[in-house]
């Protein structure tokens, strides 16, 4: 079936069987195949630009924040020094552009393997591309996994921003992937990974969660709302080095002011610990894993 119809985009995949959402489409600014997967960007009708990767939606740009603060900062307020934080993927820039913001990063190196999607979000996407020029940045155009293998314990924050588990980024959701972030990151170090939701893909949720459980002493699944996701929920798999982490709890706690010098727009100390709060059948599904 074809997901641009009568002035509509409709996500149509297997990740999530018998359900799509649409977005009614004023333009298609771009499209192109690059080496590693089909890259769109519409300008919607009610939700501003929009990135769609192998015909899922990545981002609008009217909920894109929420995603973007929570990855970031629900691991760097977990540690208590995160000076050197890593990026798998993230191509877009929003996640760069959220980790900047916070004072204790030193330095942020970023690992993208398809240079198609940054060229395409510094065009299209200003709003989270900006993230990509930002000066606490270096950027390697290649692939993540080679990467990591040559730079060991170097790193107190490991986020992997990745699309979901189709094309490119299947392999970031497997053990191998994991034992590969522990090895590079420094002791006490934080992984947090996007491993999709509990609504429409349980079992992947619980696989993810396992792998990462098998790698690091302390494991955690936290959720966010980003309506134009399926099921308008997604989640993220922590893991630390540290036996003494409480992903609950956070330990740098901002104010109110330092929030909005920040630009923070869902992030805060009351939404991380409510992050962790799931639904007795998501806690009984992960508890046994």
């Amino acid at each position: 079936m074809d997901r641009l119809k009568a002035g509509w985009f409709s996500e149509l995949n297997d990740l999530w069987p018998g359900m799509c959402l649409s977005l009614q489409v004023d333009k298609v600014l771009h499209q192109e195949q690059s080496k590693y997967q089909d890259i769109m960007v519409l300008q919607t009708k009610n939700h501003g630009k929009a990135l769609i990767l192998d015909g899922i939606i990545q981002c609008t740009e009217t909920d894109e924040f929420s995603y973007q603060e929570m990855i970031s900062f629900l691991p760097l307020c977990s540690h208590p020094a995160p000076k050197k934080v890593l990026i798998v993927g993230g191509g877009d820039g929003g996640v760069a552009r959220e980790v900047a913001k916070h004072p204790a990063v030193e330095e942020i190196t970023q690992v993208e393997i398809d240079e198609g999607v940054l060229r395409v979000s510094r065009e299209h996407l200003p709003f989270m591309g900006c993230g990509l020029e930002h000066p606490k940045l270096t950027l390697h155009v290649e692939d993540g996994f080679k990467f990591m293998a040559e730079h060991r314990e170097q790193f107190d924050i490991i986020i992997t921003d990745s699309s979901d588990p189709v094309g490119p980024a299947v392999s970031l959701f497997q053990k191998s992937y994991f034992s590969l972030m522990q090895q590079a990151l420094r002791p006490g170090g934080i992984v947090c990974s996007q491993a999709g939701t509990v609504w429409a893909s349980l079992d992947h949720v619980c696989q993810t969660f396992s792998h990462c459980h098998q790698v690091f002493p302390r494991t955690a699944y936290a959720i966010t709302s980003v309506p134009t996701y399926p099921t308008g929920q997604i989640g993220f798999v922590l893991g630390s080095l540290n036996q003494e982490t409480n992903f609950k709890e956070p330990l740098r706690i901002f104010s109110e002011e330092e929030l909005d010098q920040m630009g923070l727009r869902y992030y805060s100390a009351e939404v991380h610990r409510a992050a962790f709060s799931l639904p007795r059948f998501a806690q009984q599904a992960l508890s046994v894993r």
